[in-house]
């Protein structure tokens, strides 16, 4: 059941856990004179410093309080607003410029690493379905330094038997799971090799036949494997069967609104709700799915009326873009659809505190004395306009500049 590339990724996990930058790679990184937003629903503070040093925000405060080390590489931030490195929740390293990433040169990568995912500002991605054997080195290499990119969090996936979608290509061979033991070996396979989720197909597009659904028993035999050993598991619902795949499940969160299925209805918030379920609405996604303006329309105000329903019903909110599917890489556009049913600090929560708080990952998502420098710098107030969140000056990870614009 087990093919040769889950094998080789198999090994590849064994090998030994990615390498991290040693303290003769640490920098110490000033940012002076910006507004920075501690949280998405702090009070700017004006005119301030923030002082990152070994990976770690080590000061945060007005400047004149703090002082700076005499070593420190200090960037201008001003006019500028500073807030904690986003997350993007939906991605794939699919395209070719990720094939044999274990030994390709670096500064190709780097550079579509940035037209991606750093120059928008992630500086953590959940890659919701690509090939491990490529995606298991490149993690490896950004957390050695020898790649510019934010750190990966991987989810295996697993599709319906007979659901291979009409948009993955029919030579690609995908893990198409048939009985509950199937779904809960190839979990048990993918964490093994150091995957950090599973990702189900419950629905999968077949073009002009029917969506072909997972079994609740099968999507539920996988969830169990994953929940066992604390792992998150995501879903790709096509309609409405299999957003109650999702449910009857206890699935984790889903990868994309379904506007094919309507409305939520009342008994499904309810269920989100008690489940702790987290929504990722990847809007701009269907803006590039048909090409006729008014069934584009549809599509998108199903999504956004979805989304205002799962957020008005206190469901976590995640960010993602489904981008590597797509190559709509601007989040300008994402994070206008989001505005329509979430405030500008709604908007900055499903980048920052609510990816951090639902992965249960406490040193990210603010910034803070003592929390992960993982931070982005803004050209403008993300809270006063949206679009502003998509204008980003530099991004930081682990304390290194991974972007900053020319």
């Amino acid at each position: 059941m087990t093919g040769t590339w889950l094998r080789t990724a198999l090994l590849l996990g064994l090998l030994g856990s990615a390498a991290v930058p040693t303290a003769a790679d640490a920098e110490t990184v000033v940012l002076r004179g910006g507004s920075v937003y501690a949280s998405p629903d702090a009070a700017p503070l004006s005119d301030a410093v923030v002082v990152m040093t070994d990976g770690v925000i080590s000061a945060v405060g007005k400047s004149g309080d703090i002082q700076l080390p005499s070593d420190a590489r200090v960037i201008d931030c001003s006019g500028k607003t500073i807030v904690a490195g986003f997350w993007n929740s939906h991605v794939h390293f699919t395209e070719g410029a990720w094939r044999n990433a274990a030994t390709a040169p670096a500064a190709p990568m780097t550079a579509h690493m940035q037209e991606m995912l750093t120059q928008w500002g992630f500086t953590t991605v959940w890659d919701l379905g690509s090939n491990p054997v490529d995606i298991i080195p490149l993690r490896k290499r950004i957390a050695a330094g020898e790649v510019a990119g934010p750190t990966i969090l991987l989810a295996g996936n697993m599709f319906p038997k007979g659901g291979h979608p009409v948009y993955v290509p029919s030579e690609v061979k995908l893990p198409e799971v048939a009985t509950p033991e199937e779904a809960a070996q190839w979990a048990r396979d993918y964490l093994a090799m150091g995957e950090d989720g599973i990702k189900l197909f419950t629905g999968a597009f077949m073009g002009d036949k029917p969506v072909i659904n997972m079994d609740p028993a099968i999507a539920k035999a996988a969830v169990d494997v994953a929940h066992a050993r604390g792992k998150p598991v995501f879903a790709h619902p096509q309609n409405k069967i299999g957003v109650e795949t999702v449910i009857a499940a206890d699935v984790d969160i889903l990868a994309h609104t379904a506007p094919s299925q309507g409305d939520y209805t009342p008994e499904q918030l309810a269920r989100f709700k008690a489940q702790g379920t987290a929504l990722i609405p990847t809007l701009s996604l269907f803006t590039t799915v048909v090409l006729i303006p008014a069934v584009t329309e549809r599509l998108v105000a199903a999504g956004v009326n979805q989304l205002k329903q799962f957020s008005e019903n206190g469901g976590a909110i995640l960010f993602g873009t489904d981008v590597g599917f797509i190559n709509l890489y601007d989040t300008t556009r994402e994070y206008q659809l989001m505005h329509r049913a979430l405030s500008e600090r709604q908007v900055l929560a499903s980048l920052t505190t609510n990816p951090a708080q639902y992965f249960k990952t406490a040193g990210k998502g603010r910034v803070e004395k003592g929390l992960d420098a993982d931070i982005v710098v803004l050209d403008g107030d993300p809270v006063s306009d949206v679009r502003n969140l998509a204008k980003v000056s530099t991004t930081i990870r682990a304390g290194h500049v991974i972007y900053q614009k020319p």
